[in-house]
């Protein structure tokens, strides 16, 4: 392999992360980031530096499962190709759907589009990527005629305006935004515009606290602002633009003064004006968009109502001047650009191109295409409830915790006749549910392609052996192909294969567009298999130079001309949209949703760190404290939020005026694995986008309670043990804390437990070492076998008291447990053991009570904390909270 690919063993290949697509330098013990990768240039958040430790055989799947027996390759494969062949002769080709995932390649993609499309014949073929980016997909395709982002990253830094909207940055796309704190300098300006004060407001000059739902207000007088003001471009919009005078008029009845939007927006007036006249002002702007604007049931809507003001103002695939949508998964585009959504053939080629259904079936050789485009998503399942799909295969994802009204979706899957599920990890609450499991190779293992949020294409490469029986997903699509009686059409020995057919495609797409299609990866479909494995990050469309260099292009539509028949684009009027879902009496309280900093969409690998755990360590309840004081909810307290829906969300408090009253915050990753009753998408209801099929993801309803308890505890266990299904019945909420040397369990109860009596079942044998105070509600027990330690209990009334667990867990790594361990076993921490206090820096494992040591002792700045402790150091995260912290203590003292 070439020298820029493997260095002294090391593999340069492509975090499977967030749509930022870092490079990373890979072996199976360390990972770090990859200089010379253009998207992070070095950098790595807490989550991509942990990657080698998810490199574990915990919880993998490594045989094929039939009906819940291990089953060969061959078997597994039959079961496949029989219920899908059995299906279509019953109930024809739309009886079968696949559901894909943002976690798949593109080559992965590919193969399972055209299997599906192609052969079988079913236009169901969906993807995750439909819950986070379909709303910009199906925007850009409205204002440009196609699925482009016409920015790229460098525009984050040289933008003077930068505006991000409906975007954490710096929890969800770490690595972006420590590039855009990194381009701060004097003059230029940032804008967030969020319903909460996140960690991304760390960087704003101005926060716009917006009532949920009100985006399209907010943008529509904008527009309209710059018109009153003669801040557009007349002659950009007269050259190349179509729809101003509809778009303009539409906004103006929507948002005719600044007072009009700063009451609809719950926004003061004065800072309204302000963001108008920095965007008038400061013609080197980017509008970042991302989860807060696609989630709702306007997404598309307000999409286009901020495309509308860069295209009035000629801002549109400039230096520094763009929309820009950021990706939420790392081949989100990967998936788009193959077809892998169900409103789309392949290549960008829409079921309406003409002549592009013939064209297609040329090139593939089949005769089976569908006529019109399948069901998204939440129709998907809604099928599968109804029963019109028989066989449901879903790749890489986990929609039983991901999609919403996942109660009715674990019903869908629970009734389904036939569920094949391929994965990497066997225990996800989706898994739960198959008939047929297939194991996926994982990340390190797989080989192929990945497109990032600046259309750039990457390579991940395999550094690991497969595990087991594991096999890349396009493999298994192609013996199953291949069992269905297609295996002239599926003839890949390997990934290089499947790319150069999907970059052909592209080529014929653009001929049958006539040239306006932008997606064009045509001049990589001749490169050999030393090319394809030497490819280094290219930007779509690809072009050859002169000398026959490849050559990527980092912006689009910068000439004025677009994708469209008549290649101008198009701004769109955009109506008021508002949330589905209004607050009523009896659901008082906005529910939103969203990422945590260390974790990633429903746990399956993140959870595999114990250190990715410790930042938050349990779901939780942000609510602003005016409404805690009402509902009398302290601090810390166990609270449930109860929807229309049939199941709650339990979670732990968390006071902070950074939401809005009447408005809560919920993380979407806990799911049935860790926790007893938290899974978010319990209270979203399946309302979507009706233009993109997008669901309502950051708008529910409920109300807010405390949750009753007599006592809480703490249970460790050896990680050998058993899990906790067996005391499920003795809890009202329990949450799973895997730990480097043991399994963690929150408890939380309102029956009486009679512990002296029932410690043996809790700790799986009779304790050793007991502590009771009746008189506080406490009692410790620890079991002890041999001098090692094998399980602990901690039972506290008030669980501020109970110790933290990093001592303790280290305790269940000794091989015989010392005098000292054994008297402090019980207090949970050594005398000797500085108590940190709650994470903040999760790389170096750093707490605020020890940043607050280190302020006290003169180190009252970011950069004398990280000479210190580390913390901020690294990747950055952390560092919003560090500044909070640096602003308390120094103010207190």
């Amino acid at each position: 392999m070439d020298s820029n690919i493997k260095l002294a063993n090391s593999t340069l290949t492509t975090c499977p992360y967030c749509g930022v697509g870092c490079g990373v330098v890979a072996t199976p013990s360390n990972v770090t980031g990859d200089e010379s990768h253009p998207a992070n240039q070095g950098r790595l958040c807490v989550k991509g530096s942990a990657l080698h430790e998810t490199l574990v055989p915990n919880g993998r799947l490594l045989r094929p499962r039939v009906a819940g027996e291990d089953r060969s390759w061959p078997e597994a494969l039959a079961a496949v190709s029989g219920a899908i062949r059995d299906s279509v002769a019953q109930h024809g080709p739309g009886s079968v759907a696949l559901y894909l995932s943002g976690q798949l390649l593109t080559e992965d993609y590919y193969v399972a589009n055209k299997l599906a499309k192609g052969f079988i014949g079913t236009p169901h073929v969906d993807t995750n990527s439909r819950l986070c980016m379909s709303a910009a997909v199906a925007a850009h395709k409205r204002a440009f005629g196609e699925d482009c982002v016409p920015g790229c990253y460098e525009d984050l830094e040289l933008a003077d305006l930068l505006v991000l909207t409906g975007s954490n940055a710096a929890w969800a796309h770490p690595i972006l935004y420590q590039r855009m704190h990194a381009a701060r300098r004097t003059g230029r300006r940032v804008v967030v515009i969020d319903p909460r004060r996140t960690a991304t407001a760390d960087l704003a000059d101005l926060h716009l606290k917006l009532k949920p739902g009100t985006d399209t207000v907010l943008f529509n007088g904008l527009l309209a602002w710059l018109v009153r003001h003669e801040a557009t471009s007349p002659s950009y919009i007269a050259q190349h633009c179509s729809g101003f005078e509809e778009t303009l008029a539409c906004a103006q009845d929507v948002a005719s003064s600044v007072a009009s939007v700063a009451a609809q927006c719950d926004l003061v007036e004065a800072d309204v004006e302000r963001f108008y006249r920095w965007y008038a002002d400061i013609p080197r702007t980017v509008t970042v968009f991302s989860q807060g604007i696609n989630q709702a049931v306007a997404g598309t809507d307000n999409c286009n109502a901020i495309i509308n003001c860069h295209l009035a103002t000629g801002r549109v695939g400039q230096p520094g001047a763009s929309p820009f949508s950021l990706t939420g998964q790392p081949n989100a585009m990967g998936g788009r650009e193959v077809g892998g959504l169900a409103n789309t053939l392949a290549a960008h080629m829409e079921y309406d191109t003409p002549g592009a259904r013939e064209q297609l079936a040329e090139f593939w050789g089949t005769d089976q295409l569908p006529e019109a485009p399948g069901y998204k998503a939440v129709d998907l399942f809604e099928a599968v409830h109804r029963g019109d799909i028989k066989v449901l295969w879903i790749m890489g994802t986990n929609p039983a915790v991901s999609l919403p009204d996942s109660a009715r979706v674990r019903e869908a899957l629970a009734n389904c006749p036939t569920v094949i599920v391929s994965d990497c990890m066997a225990n996800t609450d989706t898994t739960a549910l198959a008939d047929i499991l297939l194991p996926a190779a994982g990340w390190g293992e797989k080989d192929g392609t990945v497109t990032n949020s600046e259309r750039c294409i990457s390579r991940q490469r395999s550094f690991l052996p497969l595990s087991s029986a594991a096999r890349p997903d396009w493999q298994i699509l192609a013996s199953v192909a291949c069992e269905l009686g297609y295996a002239r059409a599926f003839q890949y020995q390997c990934p290089a294969d499947i790319f150069r057919e999907h970059a052909a495609l592209s080529a014929l797409a653009c001929r049958v567009s006539e040239g306006r299609q932008i997606f064009d990866i045509g001049a990589l479909a001749q490169l050999t298999d030393a090319q394809y494995n030497q490819l280094e990050p290219t930007q779509w469309p690809v072009i050859l130079d002169d000398v026959g260099e490849i050559e990527g292009s980092s912006r689009l539509f910068s000439d004025g001309c677009f994708a469209t028949d008549d290649g101008r684009a198009r701004l769109v009027p955009v109506p008021v949209g508002r949330p589905c879902q209004s607050v009523t009496p009896r659901f008082p309280f906005v529910v939103n949703t969203g990422r945590i900093r260390d974790q990633w969409h429903t746990m399956t690998r993140t959870a595999l760190v114990s250190r990715l755990l410790t930042h938050r360590q349990e779901p939780s309840i942000e609510i602003h404290p005016d409404d805690a004081f009402r509902l009398r909810i302290s601090d810390g307290a166990l609270c449930q939020l109860i929807g229309p829906g049939p199941e709650p969300f339990l979670g732990r408090a968390r006071l902070t005026s950074d939401q809005r009253l009447g408005e809560v915050f919920i993380p979407i990753h806990w799911n049935g694995r860790f926790a007893s009753q938290s899974v978010a998408t319990n209270l979203i209801a399946a309302v979507t986008d009706p233009l993109s099929g997008q669901p309502e993801s950051k708008h529910g309803i409920a109300s807010l309670h405390s949750l009753a308890n007599q006592w809480q505890a703490r249970l460790m266990r050896r990680k050998s043990s058993n899990d906790l299904r067996d005391l499920a019945g003795f809890c009202d909420y329990w949450c799973r804390q895997p730990l480097a040397h043991s399994e963690s369990w929150w408890l939380a109860g309102s029956k009486t437990v009679d512990w002296s009596k029932d410690a043996t079942i809790w700790l799986e044998g009779e304790p050793q070492l007991v502590l009771v105070d009746s008189a506080q509600g406490r009692f410790r027990a620890a079991r002890v076998v041999d001098g090692q330690l094998e399980a602990v209990l901690l039972v506290d009334n008030n669980v501020e008291l109970l110790p933290d667990l990093v001592w303790l867990d280290q305790c269940f790594a000794s091989e015989r447990l010392s005098s000292e361990q054994r008297q402090c076993l019980l207090a949970g921490r050594s005398v000797e053991t500085e108590d940190m206090g709650a994470l903040v820096c999760s790389c170096f494992q750093v707490g605020d009570r020890q940043i607050a040591k280190a302020i006290s002792r003169g180190q009252t700045t970011l950069e004398a904390l990280g000479q210190v402790l580390k913390c901020g150091t690294n990747c950055g995260s952390c560092i919003p909270e560090i500044r909070e912290l640096l602003q308390v203590e120094l103010l207190e003292t």
